[in-house]
Formats: C-alpha cells, structure tokens, sequence
C-alpha cells in the first residue's frame, strides 16, 4: 500500500494551469456535443412536465443526486414545482412523498444505477409518469422511461475516465436547458421570479418599487413656485435630500433646484438677493412615477448622474423624492 502522507507534490503553475485547460475543453466539448443529440424525447419530456398537475420529482444517486439537487432546485425557482428525493432513502420510506399527479425525472449515467431502478416497478405501479437522463439510451432506466434525455460523453475529464466530471457537467447542463425551455413555454416573467426569491439583493431588485422607498409628507421637500432663492436653499438643507421640488400653483410639478443648480448659481451670479427659484431651476426636471421598479430609477440615476429624482403622479404632481442612499441601503445597488 502507498503512503503519500509524507510526499509534497512540486508544484508546477504551468503544468496546473495545462491541466485546468484541458478540463474545461473536455468539459466544454461534452456540453457541445449535447446539442446534436436533442431530439424528440427533449420535447416529450417538456410536454409531460408542462401536462404535469403536481410536482417534478428528481432522484439520482451519488455525484447524479447532488446534480439532481441542483436540477430541482432550478426547476423550482424558474416556475416548475419540483424538489429532490434520495433513491436509497425513497426504497425506505420516502416513496411516500410522490403521488400518482407527480412526475419523477432519474439522473444515472449509466442507467444502471441499483438505488434508482430498484424504484421501477413501484413507480409503474403508482401511475406516475418517468424521465430518464442517463448516457445510455439501451440502458435499464432509459427503456423503462417515457421519455429519455441524453446525457453521454465520449470520456470523463479524470485523467483516469473514473471520477464523474465531464457527464455530471452535461447532466447539470441539460438540466438547465430543461429549466429554461420549461421557463419560456410557461412564459415565466422577471415578477414571477422575483416571487420565489424575496430574500437578498436579487429580490429587492424584481420586486421593490420607487413608491416602497421614496420620502412622502413632510418629508416631501418642496417650495412653491416664484419663491426667492433663500428659500429654496433652506428647504434643501432641512431635507437633506440634495434637491426640492419646485411646485406650480396648480399642484404640479415646475422643476426641480438641486445642489448642482447651486453650483452653476454660483458661477453665474454675485448676488442672490433678488433672485427667484424660477430664475435658476431646472424645468421641466427629470421624474418618475411611484410604481416604476426601483432598479429602473438606479438606472435613471446613473445615466443622468444624479442623486435624486422626484416622483410624481400621473398628472404630474410631486408625492415623493427618491435620494441614491435610499436605494443602497434598500440593498437594491
């Protein structure tokens, strides 16, 4: 028996990097070759999971199960009801998580795989329709299946064609493209999606709008139209927001003065006495409505860059001001 406790490889950065290259081509190739092989059974496959009243059920031993874990999950979050169960764990017990209205899609490279077939049977009799993925269209799982998916390589990426690398790449990726053909036919949009992921910043970017985070009431700034320029000034330092609204006699929105007014006011006059907000503010002014996505406006923000927008109904008058500090501490930047 070898004892390599004691041994320190040389390293050789070269000779890693050759090695990386080499498995990501191998791996890139098994995925390329993926794309000649779809055939009819990928739109059967679609067709029954889309038919499907209950739930994808995915199952695979070994490397396949932790790709099967992701395939669900996938699934799940693009509009497809589906989650993982282990085949050793469905022979004891676990079964009894799939119902007759479900369809369960097997994950097992050659098709052979004892834990997963053993479920046949049981399966057949339950009623509940079956999606095979293997490298193997001969194989146990593949004839048993309605409908088989192709997963085959040419040769793993292990130097020794052992350790599951190219086919578990190839599984994860048809499995993907299973999602996203699932997710288009469903006509899956960015607010559904949104709805599965409320947590983190990708949630607050799909579903918090301008209207959950803009300043309202007395928190509004705004000073009314033909009002001298002091004024504007002292509305803008209360608020702190970087800007007021500028607001007509008929309620809507003039303009808006906003510290960079203030600076061009600044070049252009000596005495602020006389002068008016009129005289200095940006009319009409850029604005959005309250129901636009908050990370529309970040977009708005930065391609004019500017710190703040004012919002406004739809007949222009000004309910609320969004500041860029709203948004970063929303987490929607």
């Amino acid at each position: 028996m070898n004892d390599h406790s004691s041994t320190t490889p040389t390293i050789n950065a070269a000779a890693l990097r050759e090695s990386a290259q080499r498995t990501l081509g191998l791996e890139r190739d098994a995925i390329d070759a993926l794309i000649a092989h779809l055939d009819g059974g990928f739109a059967h496959a679609c067709e029954l999971i889309l038919g499907c009243k209950g739930r994808v059920v995915v199952t695979g031993m070994g490397k396949s199960g932790h790709i099967g874990s992701k395939i669900a999950a996938t699934l799940a979050s693009t509009g497809t009801p589906a989650f993982f169960v282990h085949p050793g764990e469905a022979s004891h017990g676990d079964l009894g998580m799939i119902t007759p209205g479900d369809i369960v899609l097997a994950l097992s490279n050659s098709g052979e795989t004892a834990e997963v077939t053993a479920l046949l049977p049981l399966l057949k009799r339950m009623g509940a329709p079956l999606i095979s993925m293997t490298g193997r269209p001969a194989s146990t799982l593949a004839r048993h299946a309605d409908a088989h998916l192709y997963a085959g390589v040419e040769r793993e990426a292990c130097p020794l064609d052992l350790a599951p690398t190219s086919s578990t790449t190839a599984a994860l990726a048809l499995g993907d493209a299973l999602a996203v053909a699932l997710l288009e036919a469903r006509g899956f949009t960015a607010e559904d999606f949104a709805l599965s992921h409320p947590g983190g910043s990708l949630g607050k970017r799909l579903l918090l709008t301008v209207g959950d985070l803009m300043h309202t009431g007395k928190r509004l700034p705004q000073v009314p139209q033909g009002c001298p320029l002091r004024d504007a000034l002292l509305e803008i330092t209360r608020q702190g927001l970087g800007f007021t609204c500028v607001v007509a006699n008929d309620g809507t929105l003039a303009g808006v003065y906003t510290d960079g007014d203030l600076r061009r006011t600044l070049d252009r006059y000596q005495d602020f006495t006389n002068l008016s907000v009129d005289d200095v503010m940006t009319s009409p002014g850029l604005r959005i409505q309250a129901d636009i996505l908050a990370a529309e406006a970040v977009r708005i923000m930065e391609d004019n860059r500017i710190t703040a927008l004012a919002v406004v109904d739809k007949d222009s008058h000004p309910v609320g001001a969004l500041h860029m500090h709203d948004l970063l501490t929303a987490g929607v930047i």
